[in-house]
């Protein structure tokens, strides 16, 4: 019987980032074998003020920003602030990725902000490859 993850849009993960004045890269899934994974968007959660300098992105571990690109993270202020990470749709719409099995998908802090935890929800949907 397949999953609701094989017939929907559903949370994948929530992982924690224990600190985000840390540059690092921290992973969010793997994806499983024999099943190809389309991000659709994440949710980044805030313990408390992250400070105006976080810069963050969400990819493949080899190319760490091929599915958000560097998002500013300024506008979370207060504990329990969230914001939405994901590829922008405009006229001209938005390349999305689609993952093979065996794939890393990590969040990047690549401009360190204050010294908070955070939590990445992750969102999207598996098929058969």
């Amino acid at each position: 019987m397949a999953s609701l993850r094989e017939k929907g849009i559903a949370l994948v993960s929530a992982t924690t980032i224990t600190n985000l004045s840390s540059a690092t890269a921290t992973t969010l899934y793997t994806v499983p074998v024999g099943k190809v994974f389309v991000p659709t968007e994440a949710w980044l959660r805030c313990a408390a003020d992250v400070g105006a300098a976080l810069v963050c992105s969400i990819g493949r571990s080899t190319a760490l920003t091929d599915f958000v690109g560097s998002t500013n993270g300024d506008n979370l202020d207060a504990a329990n602030d969230i914001m939405l990470m994901k590829p922008v749709p405009s006229a001209t719409p938005a390349t999305n990725k689609v993952y093979a099995a065996g794939i890393i998908v990590q969040f990047n802090v690549s401009i360190a902000g204050n010294a908070v935890a955070g939590k990445v929800f992750l969102f999207g949907f598996l098929y058969d490859a």
